[in-house]
């Protein structure tokens, strides 16, 4: 996906905001006071409905979560829905009333929208597009030229729920499981820690496709820093961890749908960590690494036995279509 976003997209697409790939473009040129996050995503998950969410939900979530990562307030979304011909009006009434029941607890509107129907056998099912506004007061900055080392890297809990909870729906194992997906808004826990350390927090980003791991990847891959976790630190639910243990997976490559990593500064980590725990979102934030200054542009992880070992960029997909 990488190669062929930069190979393909990037040389075609030539732009200074685009060719800084964040999660959401930050359009600061458009206004003296404010600067204006604008992002789109696309959703094809299956199934469509799954414990602790569904497309709908997901759709939101993730939009929302993009802006916010940015430090932006998120204000508007448009909704472009896809189906397949014969696709059931319950299930897709079913997916509106979850996407306007998650805008509303995010407090994001939904303004304007498109609708579209293909012929039957041409698509599988449901495919939303969603795309949304966000803006900050200028001076709330973060990015990855403002990542030190001696900075803490911050999670704001469990890793893994939401793929393994997409996998189990699938109905692909006899395994039964109460695992949910952490699909959830995060612009209430993120606005509260901007409030709390303005100028503490250096670089945040959810880390969807591909994990903690690969976010932490797309951070250090060409910085003159590197990154260092501590795998006792990491939080995997015991039932979790048991899973990726017999299917083979590694946690720390599964997607999660509503978590934020934060990298911040070590005398404010304190602080954000523990505002942090206040919000319900955030009741198990860990610190869960360090930046470091050698090896530059590597994640390392600290293991439980003691060792060191590199932990490298996801090179496939795990799991396909879980977002």
């Amino acid at each position: 996906m990488h190669s062929l976003i930069r190979d393909i997209f990037l040389r075609h697409f030539k732009g200074e905001i685009l060719n800084k790939l964040d999660d959401s473009a930050i359009l600061a040129k458009i206004s003296e006071k404010y600067t204006v996050s604008f992002t789109t995503d696309s959703y094809t998950v299956n199934p469509l409905f799954f414990p602790g969410g569904d497309i709908g939900k997901l759709a939101v979530c993730g939009t929302v979560n993009d802006i916010s990562v940015t430090g932006a307030e998120p204000l508007f979304l448009s909704c472009s829905v896809i189906v397949e011909e014969g696709f059931e009006t319950a299930a897709l009434e079913k997916v509106a009333e979850s996407m306007s029941k998650t805008a509303k607890q995010a407090g994001v509107e939904v303004v304007t929208g498109d609708f579209k129907v293909v012929e039957k056998g041409k698509m599988d099912r449901l495919f939303i597009n969603t795309a949304a506004l966000g803006v900050s007061e200028k001076g709330v900055e973060t990015g990855i030229n403002l990542i030190k080392p001696g900075d803490m890297v911050i999670i704001n809990g469990y890793m893994g729920d939401h793929e393994l909870a997409v996998l189990l729906a699938r109905g692909d194992f006899s395994i039964k499981s109460d695992i949910k997906s952490d699909c959830a808004p995060l612009n209430g826990l993120i606005q509260n820690i901007l409030r709390k350390s303005p100028g503490g927090i250096r670089f945040m980003r959810d880390p969807t496709r591909g994990g903690v791991a690969t976010t932490l990847n797309e951070i250090a891959g060409n910085a003159s820093f590197g990154i260092c976790l501590y795998e006792k630190e990491i939080p995997v639910r015991e039932e979790s961890a048991a899973l990726c243990e017999m299917l083979g997976f590694d946690p720390l490559y599964l997607a999660n749908e509503g978590k934020v990593i934060i990298i911040s500064s070590k005398e404010a980590a304190g602080g954000i960590l523990s505002e942090m725990k206040k919000h319900r979102y955030g009741k198990n934030s860990r610190i869960i690494g360090e930046v470091v200054g050698q090896p530059s542009g590597r994640v390392i992880l600290n293991t439980a036995a003691g060792s060191r070992r590199i932990v490298d960029m996801l090179s496939g997909s795990q799991l396909p279509r879980i977002c």
